[in-house]
């Protein structure tokens, strides 16, 4: 008679069986006292597969149980790049229909991406069941990260409208720098000479945008619209910004407790009769009367929908520090779309205010990434 098992192998043997490609650790060692004492002999019986083989590869040991981290996939080289250059262009066309959208105020136009995120948004929180007012814990910070976020996407909607688009997009692409004061403020996070020169870089970029006559004289503006108009435009976008990296930091302090999904459901629940009060108030509400414009709005919400999705898988699968500087494609694709949509060649004092933008927040990005890689 063949010698017998332990009763740990047969266990393992059947978790193989049911689902083979979960990787699995060594079975127990066997008891000595188990069955009067008798050990288990190293043999196997013919026909079974032997320890460290599984029921697929009796022939040689199996990946799955020898080498438990060779059955993990790696994701492919530049997934996650990919995902922020493609998630950057949704945006940026986003952005394009916002402005082409001119008859509309942006108030409306954020009520409008709501509706439609919430049509998508409520089908994925059923499907996933996570509930619809998320831990107990987290109920305060979702409601501000909500409000937040909702009131960041007016200003930045209104921005666009108000000034050109290529201005717009870098002021509003300041938020890092805003987000390591704002850490240090209340995340308690250090706050170095570094932070501080970036700071004062993003800042003298803003100031070559908006280029205000006290220091350029009222005859460098070059602009069309009034200059009261651009700086409507511009304050618009610094308050973006703001509660943009104000909302980073409540996710932050949120960490991974709370689902994605759920997160835009604050933002999407709460931005809508927040958006409604507003055209209540300053009574702009008009609904869209050339179909072209309606179609805008549908793509503004799916597209903006589209892009917070792919930001957030390129986060799983890529370093932070590679997406945020992959995220300056923003300001690129905002300079092609005014030049080739609106026929307006951005100045040279813009494009160098973008060039301090763009290292200030490069330079923190970085920064940070090394520190959080020691």
């Amino acid at each position: 008679m063949g010698p017998q098992k332990s009763a740990a192998e047969p266990a393992g043997e059947s978790v193989e069986l049911r689902d083979p490609e979960l990787p699995l650790a060594e079975p127990a060692p066997p008891d000595d006292d188990d069955d009067g004492g008798e050990p288990a002999a190293d043999a196997e019986a013919p026909g079974a597969p032997g320890r460290g083989r599984c029921w697929r590869c009796r022939g040689s040991p199996c990946g799955a149980r020898a080498e438990p981290e060779a059955k993990k996939k790696a994701p492919c080289p530049g997934l996650g790049l990919f995902y922020t250059l493609l998630s950057a262009f949704l945006f940026s066309v986003a952005s394009l229909f916002v402005k082409k959208v001119q008859d509309i105020h942006a108030v409306e136009i954020s009520a409008f991406r709501c509706v439609f995120q919430m049509l998508v948004i409520i089908p994925c929180l059923i499907y996933r069941k996570t509930g619809f007012l998320g831990p107990k814990g987290q109920r305060v910070f979702l409601i501000l990260r909500g409000v937040f976020g909702s009131t960041a996407m007016i200003l930045i909607y209104y921005a666009y409208q108000m000034m050109p688009l290529a201005d717009a997009t870098v002021i509003a692409f300041s938020c890092p720098v805003f987000t390591s004061i704002f850490a240090w403020i209340f995340l308690k996070e250090k706050y170095s000479l570094w932070d501080a020169f970036f700071t004062l870089f993003a800042i003298t970029g803003v100031i070559l945008i908006v280029k205000p006559p006290f220091l350029f004289g009222s005859g460098t503006s070059g602009m069309n619209e009034g200059y009261s108009v651009h700086l409507k435009g511009t304050f618009a976008a610094i308050g973006h910004a703001m509660l943009a990296a104000m909302t980073l930091v409540i996710l932050r302090k949120m960490g991974k407790s709370v689902d994605y999904f759920l997160s835009i459901w604050y933002y999407v629940i709460l931005g809508l009769p927040e958006s409604i009060i507003i055209l209540f108030i300053i009574g702009e509400w008009s609904l869209p009367y050339c179909g072209l414009d309606r179609l805008f709005l549908i793509l503004i919400g799916l597209f903006g929908l589209g892009g917070q999705i792919l930001i957030t898988k390129a986060l799983q699968v890529e370093k932070a520090g590679p997406v945020a500087l992959m995220k300056t494609m923003d300001i690129v694709f905002a300079f092609i779309f005014q030049i080739a949509f609106f026929n307006r060649v951005p100045t040279w004092w813009t494009v160098g205010g973008a060039l301090c933008v763009v290292a200030s927040s490069t330079g923190a990005t970085i920064r940070k990434w090394v520190q959080s890689s020691k």
